[in-house]
């Protein structure tokens, strides 16, 4: 199955989301941002993912973004800032990511930050100081 069914935007209650090792996604369908009520969105071990839609940006109440193992994942958009209220990034496994974005900081809720395995990734923003809920930030692994 490559895209999901469209019927989907119907769940406007949903509050996860698992596309675990979904791995013929290509690209996410663009009426994500329908799904308000998501609290967790797990692409975990989607490797076709490069790319977040920016339809992501909608997902105000998202606090748990799982992007470990989408080993074609470059960079993450500047948008991702408008998640405030996400607590867990995990990007680990994000091989081919080469950045993350400046804005970072502006994800005040964020505690938890996995970047393990990010191969291509040779420097934190240096706004990431700036993260005054930050309990956790996993850096093995890296080169």
């Amino acid at each position: 199955m490559k895209e999901l069914p469209t019927s989907i935007d119907k769940l406007v209650t949903l509050e996860l989301l698992d596309l675990l090792n979904y791995s013929q996604l290509e690209e996410f369908l663009t009426f994500i941002n329908i799904l308000t009520s998501l609290e967790k969105l797990d692409f975990l071990g989607c490797s076709q993912l490069m790319e977040l839609p920016t339809s992501i940006s909608k997902l105000i109440n998202l606090e748990k973004l799982d992007l470990s193992g989408c080993s074609n994942l470059m960079k993450l958009p500047t948008f991702i800032d408008k998640l405030i209220h996400l607590e867990e990034l995990d990007l680990s496994g994000c091989s081919k990511l080469k950045e993350l974005p400046t804005s970072i900081h502006k994800l005040v809720a964020l505690q938890s930050l996995n970047l393990s395995e990010c191969l291509q990734l040779k420097e934190l923003p240096p706004s990431i100081d700036k993260l005054t809920a930050f309990q956790l930030l996993d850096l093995s692994r890296c080169s």
